[in-house]
């Protein structure tokens, strides 16, 4: 890498942790490196947008160290619950935390992969990431961004030329190794680690790290993170919601302490508002179903507080819990009044809108994203079925013209038909443009929404 930009501030606050909470790895050494997507857009902000795409591939196929930050790459440490089972043998098995970076607006930022090669926390895997878990990752990034679900960001993706048997899609598969950008991969599971351990110092030192490099205050009041986290969480659940999300493996080692959705596996976005939908096929009792979302994100945030009582009394952690609904409801009150294009007004009657909406939804059985393209600005329906959503909407403002191109085409929608046909032609005529060409589409209604 040359003389960094000006806007490439480099950290390595990770290290405050100690060595007990990652080991230092090696990535794997690919026979093929090929660039299929760089995010300049992601990039920019920390100042990794004028690098060559020689060099992107050195950073981030060979994963040679950028300038100033971590020295090694580091696959972190941590248990969870999985599927309500607790389980203390998982970690960071195909990734590592890679580097640190300041954005424009001093927020830290952490370089994570996927693919990246076995790690102590493998297992029985091969710590290698599918191409077309890859190319999913960065679709449903990209849309969740667009519909201002706080998300990870995929900044790049490289196929690395290795043959790979999956037992859940055909093979061999090709290979791909991606990288995503957040602003930290500390999970509830970190935490629940230290209890599990009873280590009280690696506990204080975990919740003084989240709160100053995480969250920029000057605090280690393990209370004070978990309203934090709460908050976060319950806008989570509630953006996920009102972009007709379903993650489909809502795990406390999947959930993020800084409130940002990331790592995308069997994930799918509702045809219709379904509450009952689920995305993976493996989740027979529906726990993570659409609609059960925002109750599997709460049981999460409550196994964060059961770790805290390692240093922490209960009295006050439960009255924060205990918060949780009416965040939750102020939160998808505000998406979804958001997606579709109005002004918040007050509780009372942001929520009897935003209920009767859903109510209208489940009922017409109308395509979820058809209804917020068409109704963008406050224009619902006419039928019966959305009388009292109409007379809810009065009186709500729209919040921005719909001039932007966007709105003179058609809705932007990522269902799964689509998805498997983008990853049709990339595997049968290695054809990438509905791929990029959706990343686009997408991108223009985010601008159109933003």
């Amino acid at each position: 890498m040359p003389l960094p930009p000006q806007d490439y501030r480099p950290e390595a606050a990770l290290l405050e942790l100690g060595d007990t909470f990652y080991d230092a790895v090696r990535p794997a050494d690919f026979p093929e490196t090929t660039l299929r997507f760089r995010n300049d857009r992601a990039a920019g902000d920390v100042g990794l947008g004028t690098l060559s795409d020689a060099e992107w591939i050195r950073h981030f196929g060979r994963f040679d160290p950028l300038p100033g930050t971590l020295p090694a790459p580091l696959a972190l440490r941590y248990h969870g619950h999985q599927f309500r089972v607790y389980n203390p043998d998982i970690g960071d098995g195909r990734g590592f935390s890679f580097a640190q970076l300041r954005e424009r607006d001093g927020r830290l930022l952490e370089l994570g992969t996927k693919g990246s090669g076995r790690t102590p926390w493998s297992r029985f895997g091969d710590g290698r990431l599918t191409l077309k878990g890859g190319v999913r990752e960065v679709l449903a990034s990209e849309m969740l961004e667009a519909l201002g679900v706080p998300t990870s960001r995929s900044l790049s993706l490289i196929e690395t030329g290795e043959a790979l048997e999956r037992g859940d899609e055909p093979s061999p598969t090709r290979s791909a190794v991606l990288v995503r950008m957040s602003h930290g991969h500390i999970r509830i599971g970190t935490f629940q680690r230290l209890a599990y351990e009873r280590d009280e110092d690696g506990m204080r030192r975990l919740v003084g790290y989240v709160l100053r490099n995480l969250y920029g205050e000057d605090s280690d009041d393990p209370v004070r993170l978990l309203d934090l986290v709460t908050t976060r969480a319950a806008t989570l659940a509630g953006r996920y919601m009102a972009a007709g999300f379903v993650h489909g493996v809502l795990n406390s080692d999947n959930i993020n302490v800084t409130g940002e959705s990331f790592d995308y596996g069997p994930w799918r976005f509702v045809p219709t508002w379904d509450p009952a939908f689920v995305a993976a096929y493996f989740d027979h009792a529906g726990l993570y179903a659409f609609g059960r979302q925002p109750e599997a994100i709460h049981w999460d945030v409550m196994q964060l507080a059961s770790s805290l009582r390692l240093i922490a009394e209960s009295d006050p952690m439960i009255a924060v819990l205990d918060t949780f609904g009416d965040r939750y409801q102020r939160a998808v009150c505000d998406a979804i009044l958001w997606r579709l294009g109005v002004t918040p007004k007050e509780d009372a009657a942001d929520r009897a809108l935003v209920q009767a909406i859903e109510r209208a939804l489940r009922t017409s059985g109308i395509g979820v994203d058809r209804f917020f393209f068409d109704a963008f600005g406050g224009a619902l329906p006419q039928d019966e079925t959305w009388a009292e959503a109409r007379a809810a909407i009065i009186g709500y403002a729209p919040r921005k013209a719909r001039d932007h191109a966007y709105w003179r085409g058609e809705p932007c929608a990522m269902l799964i038909d689509e998805v498997e046909a983008i990853w049709s032609a990339i595997a049968e005529d290695d054809d990438w443009r509905p791929f990029h060409g959706k990343v686009a589409a997408i991108r223009a209604m985010g601008a159109a929404l933003a």
